[in-house]
């Protein structure tokens, strides 16, 4: 299976983004929803509370808005607890600007993409690849 998404904001371009998809079944605020220290999903009321961000490819129905997701981001990739990649089903420019500001600091910063809902579903718990065009496929 390979699918053609579209690129929000491309990450490293020296490699392929690889993870298992953590797909969430409800939206998140990232600011007291996750843990910056860990990538723990920390709400309370989430279902996918405990549940870890880093170094999965994070697929998610929509964000909880706070101003402040964009700094929980930026503080995962400064402590490695980053998604190896982001699935959107919408552009969230608040998020994606942790992104850019990670990535103006010089730090490793994972791609995000925009993927439908019903395709975030069907490769929920599975281990993709993401290339630098914004193909994703099953892994080996």
């Amino acid at each position: 299976m390979e699918l053609s998404c579209d690129v929000l904001l491309p990450g490293d371009q020296d490699r392929d983004a690889e993870g298992v998809v953590l797909a969430l079944s409800a939206p998140i605020s990232f600011w007291g929803g996750v843990d910056p220290k860990t990538g723990d999903i920390i709400d309370a009321r989430h279902p996918q509370r405990g549940e870890c961000v880093a170094g999965r490819v994070l697929a998610l129905p929509g964000t909880i808005g706070s101003s402040s997701a964009s700094a929980v981001l930026l503080e995962l990739v400064h402590a490695g607890k980053a998604p190896a990649a982001i699935l959107m089903t919408e552009p969230d420019a608040i998020l994606l600007l942790g992104l850019v500001v990670a990535r103006e600091m010089g730090w490793a910063t994972p791609p995000a993409l925009r993927v439908g809902a019903q395709d975030q579903r069907r490769i929920a718990d599975r281990r993709v690849v993401v290339d630098r065009q914004g193909r994703l496929s099953l892994a080996g």
